[in-house]
């Protein structure tokens, strides 16, 4: 028989994964990296940047419209990002799909909230299950009222470019231009400003 997993551990565990290093110094010109630090950073953070991201950090600059990439006490960093999961960064994103059935039968076994310890552990495992639908990607910018613009870094989506609505339709949703996933080249031409609606 296998033991039930210890969703508090879990999640625990996985918490630990977000970075909260200090801003870095104010420089609004967010300079472009050079070959050695994009490389370092790749090694750091254990993804390869994709191409049109990696390109631009190279050749435009390391942040501006969207959160900057620099080195910071813990290592290679996205300024004022807490929400990334860096511990998760060499997973492959997860397309909705992959989870929706497992979403929907944890919500379906929702204990009654005065068994504390079932709803605790169902708490956690639902924690859990949030935090795996954001592997493999970047909070790259933050567009307030709990929505954020995801980079995929990892994984078949690598490249594509995502919108986190959970905060009100509980949704990842892709970002498309003509009908197809819009990459980091196709966000940046349109102003860093695509959303899914």
């Amino acid at each position: 028989m296998t033991p039930a997993t210890d969703w508090a551990a879990e999640y625990e565990r996985l918490a630990r994964g977000h970075r909260h290093d200090p801003a870095p110094p104010l420089d609004p010109a967010h300079p472009p990296l050079t070959e050695a630090e994009a490389r370092e950073a790749e090694r750091d953070l254990g993804i390869t940047f994709p191409d049109a991201y990696r390109e631009h950090l190279l050749h435009v600059g390391r942040g501006g419209r969207f959160r900057a990439l620099w080195r910071g006490p813990r290592g290679w960093v996205w300024s004022g990002d807490t929400d990334t999961n860096y511990d998760l960064l060499t997973e492959p994103f997860p397309h909705p799909d992959s989870y929706a059935a497992y979403d929907d039968e944890l919500d379906a076994r929702e204990p009654p909230y005065d068994d504390a310890e079932a709803w605790a552990a169902w708490d956690d495992e639902c924690g859990v299950l949030q935090e795996r639908k954001t592997a493999g990607a970047v909070y790259l910018q933050e567009g307030g009222c709990g929505f954020n613009t995801l980079l995929v870094v990892t994984g078949p989506h690598r490249g594509e470019m995502w919108f986190d609505a959970r905060a009100t339709c509980d949704q990842i949703l892709p970002l498309k231009v003509a009908g197809r996933p819009a990459t980091f080249a196709d966000w940046r031409e349109r102003g860093f400003q695509l959303t899914p609606w």
